[in-house]
């Protein structure tokens, strides 16, 4: 049994906390309910980040434990960033506000428990485990499966030696690599493999230490698709895109994410562009409109879009592209400024009528083809393929 601790004015133990959760969580998925009651998420997450509220430019505090309350965020089904660009929170002082990405985070436990089940493991099954971070998910399979039955692997070293360390203090004791995600693999012989970091394309290397029958589930860099597959005998990975949305940081290889294209934006804020023409219909919203987003990220890789609203209630969006494209759409003057060597707004808009003549079909009847040579989602009608 994990040891209990109390505070000293009497507030509910950990494992109280922590099987509230575990209600919360598992109720779809109830052979996880143990794992989640019994693995001691204070211990992995001490200190984290939390956004500041009106900010400029838009920057995270530390965040430590209430001591009238020490269980409530950290037990919550809530995700807990515990890295912004290259500051961990554990080397982080109250001071201190950094204003980058999130580099690394303890994923809601919700969603991890909703993936594991997807992945379907049982106790001889070996299991990677893609994306180390505070150790959570990790925790969870080898109290399930046997520590010796689970490998995790992370590109950043302090995370795994940190996760290492937090997971032996209450006995678990998986293997934990410090691996590229994207190169050679620790071991080449799976039955399932589980990513918290996104992807575009899906490795070869996991394909390939994937057993026949064996299961992935993954998400797309970029987008917010959550896909689950299998390995079937003529060694393609078939699956399906799954219901809801799913949004993981992708791998890197550096302590941090490229910068904003911050520099983009000022040419693209307020300027005229090269080409000036009226909107065709209302502004989408892409941050409700996920389908429609994701299907531009997969046609279109790698725009990033901003939006703002004015108070008269008018919508701004703005799409921008590394090499220097630009789009803004503008509801308060109905017109499109597009600058650059490629027309972003062009092409969302081609993206949308073609999948208004497919019928919207939802995302998740899209299913997913996965080879070392090929990655593709296809249509329900398959007369739309989408490769990775």
């Amino acid at each position: 049994m994990p040891s209990k601790e109390r505070t000293t004015d009497s507030v509910t133990d950990w494992t109280d906390a922590a099987r509230k959760l575990a209600d919360e969580v598992t109720a779809a998925a109830p052979e996880w309910h143990d794992s989640v009651s019994s693995t001691p998420r204070h211990q992995l997450v001490p200190r984290w980040w939390e956004p500041i509220p009106d900010s400029y430019p838009f920057a995270w505090g530390l965040h430590t434990p209430r001591p009238d309350q020490p269980w409530a965020k950290v037990y919550a089904d809530e995700t807990l960033v515990t890295r912004v660009g290259s500051l961990h929170a554990d080397g982080a002082d109250s001071s201190d506000r950094p204003t980058g990405l999130p580099t690394s985070s303890s994923t809601l436990p919700g969603l991890i428990v909703r993936m594991l089940h997807l992945l379907d493991p049982d106790e001889q099954n070996r299991v990677l485990d893609v994306g180390t971070g505070s150790g959570y998910s990790a925790a969870l399979l080898a109290h399930r499966l046997g520590d010796e039955q689970v490998t995790s692997i992370d590109v950043d070293p302090y995370l795994v030696d940190a996760a290492r360390s937090r997971l032996a203090a209450f006995g678990r004791t998986p293997r934990i690599e410090v691996a590229d995600a994207t190169g050679s693999l620790p071991d080449t012989d799976y039955d399932r493999i589980m990513a918290t970091v996104s992807v575009r394309p899906i490795p070869s290397a996991w394909l390939d230490a994937l057993r026949l029958g064996g299961g992935l589930v993954t998400t797309i860099t970029g987008t917010s698709l959550l896909i689950s597959a299998e390995k079937h005998t003529d060694g393609v990975v078939r699956g399906r895109v799954q219901p809801d949305p799913a949004t993981f940081m992708r791998t890197r290889r550096e302590t941090d994410y490229a910068a904003r294209l911050d520099h983009v934006y000022d040419a693209a804020r307020d300027q005229p562009g090269d080409e000036t023409r009226q909107l065709t219909g209302p502004i989408p919203d892409l941050w409700y409109d996920w389908q429609l987003r994701c299907l531009y990220e997969l046609d279109s890789p790698d725009i990033e879009n901003r939006s703002a609203t004015r108070d008269d209630g008018s919508q701004l969006l703005w799409l921008l592209a590394a090499d220097g494209s630009w789009a803004r759409a503008d509801s308060e003057t109905n017109t499109v400024h597009q600058g650059g060597p490629r027309r972003l707004w062009d092409d969302l808009e081609r993206v949308q009528a073609r999948w208004t003549a497919a019928g919207h079909f939802p995302l998740h009847t899209m299913t997913v083809e996965l080879t070392g040579d090929r990655n593709a989602l296809i249509s329900p009608d398959g007369t739309w393929t989408l490769e990775l």
